[in-house]
């Protein structure tokens, strides 16, 4: 049987797990929140650590904490500061990541999650001082939270935690531009149907197919580095409500000068620490760009999926990397499994992005208290990003094959070619062209060889005849068709 030991809130008396760093807060919000059987993410331990860190070091430099007797044993206001920056420290290197136990659904603001870390690293502390764990020589409040709020250390932990992890998302969407850049310069030179509407359409390269995904996902990348920089802005300080009561004046600006030395990220003071805590616009806007790449990602996953279909009865312009057998009846079958995955994972991510949406929205008057599930969908969302990410590029871009045989195979069937001889003949000459070459299954240049022969075929303009060679060189080298420019004699050619 688990052995406890008994703590007093507020409340009253609670049983706590003897070996719990957590304390009787804690153990409250795990009994009235057991909802999903999920724990907060190590951004969100990481970040709430550091900031408690900080603020013992900042709070420390400015005279706040006292010396203290207790049960006859002295301990001088350098050893409390001391045990609470060694222990937030142990929390930030993620030793006791277990002992953080609350539900992402919990009490609004997050109160439950600052306490967890209020209790474990006073606890810590405690027990570096000499102490017994519920026994606090380093107090959770009076201690490891002075100058802090709820209120103000989730949002920040918010920004901290997604900033924390922004060179790693930004590091995997690189990794995949690179990829399809690479296969881009790879299949420059195979020239097939483009399409719209998934109807044939005039020639393009494979390589210029590519590299649009690839500058899709630069310009993605773009917008989240972009929106991160909202992020940087920090409401500490604002305490309760934002006026900055029970902290030092000078808190604040140190608070933000020690967390950027603390995490090496660039961090900006709040010029409003009422909006600060308000709203929660920034994080939104940082959710909302991670959304537009994820819709681009399901783009490009879509496009991998009917490329190479078939393939015997599809496309099968390429190929991807045959990484599992892909059914458990049909042998010999393989499915693009890591498209379908990215697909998955970034209807997550849209979903994800849909409750940041709502929540942030729902805030009232001074705080928005539905910061705990921003938090959790934000840091999950990059979460699942970054690793789906990942192994798309490494297990299926780096390893796609293209099927030239069958993409030029293709192009040779497509009548809308004609498109090109809209300069020599006219729009509804070429759509005569193409209707004809369709319905009699013959080639763009064999239905205009025929109207040549009976002297149909003249230049829209002038009236002049026109000869077959005049089609060759509009048609003869189709590659020219994904280079722009007019076709026949008027466009040189």
């Amino acid at each position: 049987m688990t052995d406890f030991r008994t703590e007093k809130d507020s409340l009253g008396e609670i049983q706590v797990p003897a070996d719990a760093l957590y304390g009787v807060q804690t153990q409250r919000a795990v009994i009235n929140f057991p909802i999903s059987g999920l724990r907060p993410w190590r951004a969100f331990v990481w970040s709430m650590a550091t900031i408690k860190r900080a603020a013992a070091e900042v709070n420390g430099a400015l005279g706040l904490f006292a010396d203290r007797e207790l049960n006859g044993q002295k301990y001088t206001a350098q050893q409390l500061v001391d045990a609470i920056v060694a222990a937030a420290q142990e929390v930030m290197d993620g030793k006791w990541d277990h002992m953080f136990v609350v539900d992402p659904f919990q009490a609004g603001a997050g109160t439950s999650h600052n306490m967890n870390s209020n209790e474990v690293i006073a606890n810590l502390a405690t027990e570096k001082l000499g102490g017994k764990r519920g026994k606090y020589i380093a107090g959770p409040n009076d201690h490891v939270n002075m100058a802090q709020s709820t209120n103000d250390t989730i949002p920040t932990a918010i920004r901290l935690g997604a900033l924390w992890r922004l060179d790693e998302l930004l590091g995997k969407l690189d990794g995949l531009a690179e990829a399809l850049e690479a296969k881009a310069v790879e299949f420059d030179g195979i020239v097939k149907s483009g399409r719209t509407h998934l109807q044939d359409a005039v020639p393009v390269r494979l390589g210029q197919e590519f590299g649009a995904y690839a500058k899709a996902v630069r310009r993605d990348r773009e917008r989240v580095l972009r929106s991160a920089e909202g992020l940087r802005r920090l409401g500490i300080g604002g305490t309760a409500t934002g006026t900055g009561l029970n902290a030092h004046p000078e808190y604040h600006a140190r608070m933000v000068a020690r967390l950027s030395e603390l995490t090496g990220l660039t961090l900006y003071t709040s010029d409003n620490l009422f909006e600060g805590m308000q709203s929660q616009a920034d994080a939104a806007d940082f959710s909302a760009a991670i959304r537009t790449t994820a819709i681009t990602l399901t783009r490009i996953a879509n496009d991998f999926r009917l490329l190479s279909s078939g393939p015997t009865t599809g496309l099968d312009e390429i190929r991807l990397p045959a990484v599992q057998p892909g059914s458990s009846i049909m042998p010999g079958k393989v499915n693009p499994v890591l498209a379908e995955m990215l697909n998955q994972a970034m209807f997550h991510v849209q979903g994800c992005d849909h409750t940041v949406a709502l929540a942030s929205q729902a805030g009232q008057l001074e705080l928005n208290v539905m910061m705990p599930i921003i938090a959790h969908n934000l840091f999950e969302m990059m979460q699942v990003m970054i690793g789906a990410v990942d192994a798309f590029t490494r297990y299926c871009v780096v390893g796609i094959q293209a099927q030239k045989e069958k993409a030029e195979g293709w192009l040779g069937k497509n009548a809308i070619v004609a498109t090109a001889l809209n300069p020599l003949v006219g729009y509804m000459v070429a759509a005569e062209l193409v209707k004809d070459a369709m319905k009699r299954n013959i080639t763009i240049r064999e239905s205009a060889a025929e109207r040549i022969a009976r002297g149909e075929f003249k230049h829209k303009d002038t009236g002049a005849p026109l000869t077959i060679a005049d089609v060759d060189n509009v048609l003869g080298d189709l590659r020219k068709l994904t280079e722009g420019g007019l076709g026949g004699p008027a466009g040189g050619g």
